[in-house]
């Protein structure tokens, strides 16, 4: 890709002919995005309680309000699969006589088997324990619990205690696990756009991912609200902008499912492309919306140093964010595999505010939103100037 103008000339044609939106409007929109898919009903956007499978047709449903059209001849949904672990059940964890709390006080690791019993353990390590007849159960002492949902399972059972004293001392405990392994799990992407005026053929892409982690046994689900209910607000923020502001070229917007099992929809997606790869001029990914209050962080900046240059430019003289950041190449979100074939493509983040991830208390009435006016202005006019 090339950029011929200075990005300053460019950036002041783009301020004059972009109009503002209200702040208010903007952040209640994404207010009530947010607080929508972190409720109880879509019981973290994953594997239990049909979860993932809500939130999919939720995204369909506003897609449709706003006036887009399906990306598929089929409609709104790519359907693919892939299998995954989950602990559907109640969980049950006492150790040292103290009943835990699933999410608060412990988390049963994502590969693990299911177990039911009472055993002692012995130090293996500072920070991990072991029945001594059962070296397939272990017990683990963290700072943070963080989760990720797996699509195998092994034969042990690995349990993570909260730890923040490091004075825990695991000697008994009595657990009730059972897992459920799901061979072919139903996943969709949902995809939709605004065709273009001039040039329906070619296109700029918005891409969020809205599956979260789920649930843990019967009683705990993950909100997933910075992660990434806030970059789907994003995407739908832009997508009801563009359906009453059509460009020159389609703009397309993907919701991609199965990000966190190890980018699913994604990879899927560029395997069975909707719309030729080849076409997409550029593609910007948004992941971790919620904040940005110590600025955005972008991923490619080094692989495209020109539209990184005027992105910053943008910023700049627009005064939207503190910092823009620089990072290079790396598989941490729905980006990359369109950057292995070859599409042009930004995984933007932002930064400061709430430092929750993968736990339960990434939660919509802790998030910010402080920022998405300025990332929403920022893409637009990056958009406007490509």
């Amino acid at each position: 890709m090339k950029i011929g103008i200075k990005a300053s000339l460019i950036c002041g044609i783009v301020l004059c002919s972009l109009s503002k939106r209200a702040d208010a409007q903007s952040m209640a929109f994404s207010r009530k995005i947010v607080d929508t898919l972190c409720s109880p009903y879509f019981w973290g956007r994953g594997y239990t309680h049909s979860g993932m499978q809500k939130a999919a047709v939720y995204l369909a449903d506003v897609f449709k309000q706003q006036g887009l059209v399906p990306l598929n001849e089929q409609g709104y949904f790519q359907y693919f699969s892939y299998s995954t672990n989950t602990f559907p059940d109640k969980l049950s964890v006492t150790l040292n006589h103290k009943k835990l709390v699933p999410g608060k006080d412990f988390l049963v690791m994502a590969e693990s088997s299911g177990l039911k019993g009472t055993f002692s353990l012995s130090p293996k390590d500072s920070l991990s324990f072991v029945h001594a007849k059962d070296p397939l159960l272990i017990v683990e002492k963290v700072r943070k619990l963080t989760w990720s949902p797996s699509e195998k399972v092994q034969p042990y059972t690995r349990i993570q205690v909260l730890d923040t004293n490091a004075t825990l001392l695991p000697k008994k405990i009595s657990i009730n696990i059972r897992n459920h392994w799901i061979p072919d799990f139903k996943a969709a992407n949902v995809a939709a756009m605004v065709k273009g005026t001039l040039y329906p053929d070619s296109f700029l892409v918005i891409t969020a991912h809205y599956d979260h982690l789920g649930g843990m046994g019967k009683d705990v689900y993950f909100p997933g609200a910075n992660d990434n209910a806030s970059g789907v607000a994003m995407m739908l923020n832009l997508a009801q902008y563009y359906a009453r502001h059509p460009q020159a070229c389609s703009i397309v917007f993907i919701a991609f499912a199965g990000e966190e099992i190890g980018l699913k929809g994604s990879k899927y997606f560029t395997e069975q492309p909707l719309i030729p790869l080849e076409r997409i001029k550029f593609l910007l990914n948004t992941d971790l919306a919620g904040t940005g209050s110590e600025g955005i962080t972008v991923v490619n900046a080094t692989e495209f140093p020109q539209a990184f240059a005027l992105l910053q430019a943008i910023n700049t003289e627009s005064h939207l964010f503190s910092k823009v950041h620089s990072r290079g190449k790396a598989a941490n979100s729905d980006h990359y595999f369109f950057t292995e074939k070859g599409v042009p493509a930004f995984f933007i983040y932002t930064q400061g505010g709430i430092a929750a991830y993968h736990d339960i208390y990434d939660r919509a009435a802790t998030l910010p939103l402080d920022h998405q006016e300025q990332l929403f202005q920022l893409i637009v006019r990056f958009f406007k100037a490509l």
